[in-house]
């Protein structure tokens, strides 16, 4: 039997990544979802506090009773011991009281976002509110394109801390009617949370603010449903 044997030429698998030379039509860029963390825990919902209160006083009512001998409150206290009265901080900031967004020092238990105000590469020229975010180019990952958006307007990364390799998020955006010659772009979204701080020096843009979740969804009223998606609180 006569056997036929197909040689391939050329390798069977190409090495990943993002071409620099693609089409002019279509631009990939890497945004940077950067957060701080809630600094205080968050209040009680009135339906779980009600449910703790009863279930408290469900337990008194069958909790075990020790004779008064063995509790005797006036010796409770050892010699030498002292008593601290604590006193929480306020929840409510300076920051919350006048409404300044550019202050990290408020809104002490939800997370907040950083948005920059200026011109972007899908702007068409135009300042716009933007997450901090960068064209890929020569990057090694898109990854470090994300690192390099971030530490443009920080200019260090000692206080930042990105969460995983991969983006967390992705949007394409095509070209609209009134700039039809506009690129299309794809938008990947990393997240990078704050470390040990409370104030950055942001520049190279025109303004800048940090908000909750509400009112981020009030600078992005086209991207409501997507943003709700990508962003859980």
């Amino acid at each position: 039997m006569q056997r036929t044997i197909t040689i391939l030429r050329g390798p069977l698998v190409r090495d990943r990544g993002f071409s620099t030379s693609s089409s002019s039509s279509e631009k990939i860029v890497a945004s940077v979802l950067f957060e701080r963390l809630p600094v205080v825990i968050p209040k009680i919902d009135p339906v779980v506090y009600a449910y703790q209160e009863f279930a408290f006083r469900w337990r008194q009512q069958y909790r075990r009773i020790y004779p008064d001998e063995l509790l005797d409150k006036s010796n409770a206290r050892g010699k030498g011991d002292y008593h601290i009265d604590y006193v929480p901080a306020p929840r409510i900031t300076e920051a919350d009281k006048m409404n300044d967004r550019k202050s990290l020092q408020r809104a002490l238990d939800r997370r907040l976002y950083l948005l920059l105000y200026g011109n972007t590469d899908g702007s068409a020229g135009k300042s716009v509110w933007h997450f901090p975010e960068k064209v890929y180019q020569s990057e090694e990952t898109l990854r470090k394109c994300a690192e390099s958006a971030l530490k443009s307007i920080l200019g260090d990364l000692s206080h930042t801390y990105f969460v995983g390799n991969a983006p967390m998020g992705h949007m394409a955006t095509q070209s609209t009617e009134d700039v039809p010659d506009s690129p299309s772009v794809k938008q990947f979204f990393f997240k990078s949370q704050v470390i040990a701080t409370n104030k950055f020096n942001i520049k190279k843009c025109e303004d800048f603010v940090w908000v909750t979740k509400d009112e981020l969804l009030e600078y992005f009223p086209e991207k409501v449903e997507f943003l709700n998606k990508m962003i859980i609180s």
